[in-house]
């Protein structure tokens, strides 16, 4: 399906809103087009690798490029997978240090820095005082976006430390201690960049975006100028949809396993948990389980600022694209999940 999605017969698409009663795509859109959601900008449901739903609420409609913020960090992690396939990279064991040998030395230092690995980066949970949901934090995305090198600006970050009231990474589930950081996941670009000797841009359109028929994407770039793999990637939605849909086929692409199946099946599962409420993270994926009608859906997703949301959905062969510009509308991503648990989802549960 590079670069094409065929659209599911009238007939299937009938079924699904039938089956629903008073639910219905055309409800869901009436609703976002009266501003019930704020500005969403597009809305894609395809499922058994079909299109079943597809609409824009801007001017910019299929061929619009939209910025999904923190969408790209999924991306990311597909890339590493692709690199270690390639033998770029070792393994999710490999230690991030080396990589920047030439920038040493760094500040704050302290040994348990050089044991940082790829994975920890991965998994949100290195021991890098780094998190973005804290303006306190030294590590906090914002504070990076000030400063011209933001690889050191990472590794010069200090060892957090762990009040007696924070959980201890040997206390966390998994082992871990999770905390949201851009700027790892931004080094994980950089190291990226080194790793395969190309830009980000061209190792993606070798390994991803070709086989896809994804075209025109637009990266950010650092101010030194590497490609910033942490945020900002624009793509159009059915190209978000294409990546869901690759992750849902477990790295496959009709006859070519573009990522292996076992660094898919690693991204989709636990490794860290983020609290009680917003579940468990796997490899710069989001795990989330939504409760429809006394039944749990897990799911997998891409998240990034606005509520923009690619969720499949294993268990329904289902793959959802929300697009929104509701950048810094507050409960922006609970819109999102309103869309999919009011409307999506209970419509997928009754065409299973």
């Amino acid at each position: 399906m590079a670069a094409f999605w065929a659209t599911a017969p009238a007939g299937a698409q009938e079924a699904l809103s039938q089956k629903a009663q008073t639910l219905s795509f055309a409800a869901m859109d009436a609703a976002v087009r009266e501003g019930a959601f704020k500005r969403v900008t597009s809305i894609l449901v395809a499922r058994r690798g079909q299109l079943l739903h597809e609409r824009y609420f801007d001017e910019g409609g299929a061929e619009a490029r939209r910025n999904t913020r923190s969408v790209t960090k999924t991306v990311t992690a597909m890339l590493v997978g692709a690199a270690i396939e390639r033998g770029r990279l070792k393994g999710v064991d490999a230690r991030v240090m080396p990589f920047f040998a030439d920038m040493a030395p760094f500040a704050a230092a302290d040994p348990r820095k050089a044991a940082i690995t790829i994975e920890d980066f991965l998994t949100m949970s290195s021991l890098l005082e780094c998190d973005d949901d804290n303006s306190f934090s030294r590590g906090n995305e914002e504070r990076m976006y000030l400063v011209e090198d933001w690889v050191r600006f990472t590794l010069d970050l200090p060892i957090k430390g762990f009040p007696g009231w924070a959980t201890k990474p040997a206390d966390a589930p998994f082992g871990r201690a999770w905390s949201y950081c851009t700027a790892g996941v931004t080094t994980l670009g950089a190291l990226l960049e080194r790793a395969t000797g190309k830009p980000l841009d061209a190792f993606a359109r070798e390994t991803l975006f070709g086989p896809l028929g994804v075209t025109g994407e637009r990266w950010q770039h650092a101010p030194t100028g590497f490609l910033q793999g942490g945020g900002g990637l624009e793509l159009r939605s059915r190209d978000l949809l294409s990546l869901g849909q690759l992750l849902l086929d477990r790295g496959r692409h009709g006859h070519a396993q573009l990522l292996p199946q076992a660094w898919v099946a690693a991204m989709i599962s636990p490794h860290a948990q983020v609290d009680d409420q917003r579940g468990n993270y796997g490899y710069l994926t989001w795990l989330p389980t939504f409760t429809i009608r006394g039944q749990k859906i897990d799911a997998a997703a891409m998240y990034g600022n606005g509520g923009n949301k690619v969720v499949i959905a294993p268990a329904l062969d289902l793959v959802v694209v929300i697009t929104t510009t509701n950048y810094g509308v507050p409960n922006s991503h609970a819109l999102s999940e309103r869309l999919l648990t009011e409307y999506i989802l209970p419509l997928a549960l009754d065409a299973k």
